[in-house]
């Protein structure tokens, strides 16, 4: 078969349609993208924790499977076109040292108390790392056949934060509401509790913010985009199918939430039934789902019928005479690309194992010494979730003067903290803050993240830092609303393979007078811990904690 050429453009390496494709080049294109995700392991570790242990989130783990499916579909439209860029390699690269620099630094861009984001924030690695990919084997005709699917892989994490605190609580007393008010017209009393419908004294349903219907009506809007991309429909038809999913999801979710009052009250001529009311809940819910899905299919036939755009025929090429030169070079890259990722981040994934089966044990205390000048430990505490991940070692401290106690938190597992972002998503504003510069036992100059809280009971300060190696420091930009909360990293933590990483360092000094001016308060409260610092190593402190 003849090879064709273009002026001034080397000869295609696509196949014709109708022709089997390279299955062979394909197939190995792919292992190595997949392989690939070892150079961004960190972020998909991370990922793959918040879509297995937030239901609300769990539909981000389809986002990638779908998304692959869709570049492929693309890629074959265009006849398995391999003609592609260095400039995919150089996106690799670059992501890959964003993710190295997240693992050993902190860079936090606040841009409300509510809202707060860490950069590089994780869907934007995963779009740099698939567009790498896709630029490096397809070159820009794959990229510009593959924007949907590319796109898409925003939505890995399907929830930010600001959205729990904006809609789903908010969603979730509107949903109390309206069952509440069902529960009403049907003549049935209940208690004056906002979110638990008490049918008896013992028998009732809790309306948690896994019932607001925000999971059905994510998933249906997430139908909906993809079937709107597959149908080719145009963007403002995809919008309207979008919104219209999200709507029909949520609408079901009400209907569930008063059917399954219905249930409840029928229980209650029939005891035998109130025992199974979850299972009752499951059993409406899916039956609704399936409802909903099937009239969203339907509706998606007929708007496809009269709104898709017609499709676009690939161009007709032809079948490389050769496994070309080129292509063996990308292939090498990426090779090497891969085996960079495992040997880099395989200290981490063997640290992680070592540390969660470290932190599952909650009885095991940080080492702290007993003495720090003139303080002196008065006693030690673990801080973690209730899935058992540990977050602090505590220790608190008592000066010889009965001054103001200073508690000092170390955080082995997390990563990276800081006291304005957890205080901000709590609502909880600072009265002051800024960065504050300590001599410490070993260093002449610390950098710390400090913040000023008034609670009403305690007046208190807290300072942030975050120790790589021997190297800590932790700095906040001064700011009113828009700013940033940053560390240093050592060059040679970054690029050299150590197994060190980032342990941050958290401190607290508080007073119970919230009588005494803010001001003075706050400078008093420096003052000591100055004085604590003074006589603290941290980077011994964290020694025991850093991966050998």
């Amino acid at each position: 078969m003849q090879t064709l050429s273009y002026a001034g453009s080397r000869p295609s390496t696509a196949i014709a349609p109708g022709k089997l494709p390279p299955l062979l080049t394909v197939s190995f294109a792919c292992l190595l993208a997949v392989f690939g995700v070892a150079c961004i392991w960190p972020t998909a570790d991370l990922l793959w924790a918040l879509w297995t242990t937030d239901a609300l989130k769990s539909i981000g783990m389809l986002v990638p499977l779908v998304s692959f499916a869709l570049v492929l579909r693309a890629w074959r439209a265009i006849g398995w076109d391999f003609q592609g860029t260095w400039w995919g390699l150089a996106l690799l690269v670059l992501t890959s040292l964003a993710v190295l620099l997240r693992t050993q630094a902190v860079l936090v861009f606040v841009v409300s108390p509510q809202w707060a984001v860490y950069l590089p924030p994780h869907s934007l690695v995963v779009v740099a790392y698939a567009t790498g990919v896709v630029l490096l084997f397809g070159g820009t005709r794959l990229f510009r056949a593959s924007l949907f699917p590319l796109a898409l892989l925003w939505f890995v994490n399907p929830v930010p934060h600001i959205f729990n605190v904006l809609v789903d609580l908010p969603l979730q007393q509107v949903s109390a509401h309206v069952a509440r008010g069902f529960a009403h017209l049907l003549g049935q009393p209940l208690t004056h509790d906002q979110m638990r419908l008490m049918f008896t004294p013992d028998f009732g349903m809790f309306i948690a913010p896994g019932c607001n219907g925000i999971r059905g009506a994510i998933t249906m809007g997430f139908i909906a985009l993809v079937a709107g991309y597959l149908n080719r429909f145009r963007w403002y038809a995809t919008v309207a199918v979008v919104v219209a999913a999200i709507l029909l999801g949520y609408l079901f979710n009400l209907a569930r939430l008063c059917l399954l009052v219905v249930y409840y009250i029928v229980a209650l001529r029939l005891p035998r039934l109130q025992q199974h009311g979850e299972l009752a809940d499951y059993i409406i819910g899916a039956c609704l789902f399936l409802l909903a899905a099937f009239l969203l299919t339907w509706s998606i036939r007929r708007l496809g019928d009269a709104d898709a755009e017609p499709a676009s025929l690939p161009t007709a090429t032809a079948v490389p005479a050769a496994f070309p030169r080129f292509l063996q070079l990308r292939f090498a890259a990426m090779l090497l690309f891969v085996i960079f990722g495992i040997l880099r981040f395989a200290p981490l994934v063997a640290h992680a194992r070592d540390t969660s089966a470290a932190s599952a044990d909650s009885t095991a205390m940080g080492q702290f010494p007993q003495h720090l000048g003139a303080y002196t430990l008065a006693r030690t505490w673990n801080e973690n979730l209730t899935t058992g991940l540990l977050l602090f070692h505590w220790a608190e401290y008592t000066p010889a003067d009965n001054g103001p106690h200073i508690s000092v938190g170390i955080a082995p597992v997390i990563g990276s903290h800081d006291t304005l972002v957890c205080h901000s998503a709590r609502g909880e504003d600072p009265l002051w803050h800024a960065a504050l510069v300590f001599p410490t036992a070993a260093d002449p100059g610390t950098s710390f993240s400090a913040a000023f809280f008034n609670d009403g009971a305690t007046q208190f300060l807290e300072l942030t830092t975050i120790c790589t190696g021997a190297t800590c420091g932790e700095y906040t930009a001064n700011r009113t609303h828009l700013g940033f909360v940053y560390s240093r990293p050592h060059p040679e933590s970054i690029l050299a393979g150590n197994a060190d990483r980032p342990i941050p360092i958290l401190l607290r000094a508080e007073t119970l007078d919230t009588s005494m001016p803010p001001d003075l308060a706050r400078h008093q409260l420096a003052t000591n811990v100055q004085h604590f610092l003074a006589a603290l190593n941290l980077s011994a402190l964290t020694q025991p904690y850093r991966r050998k």
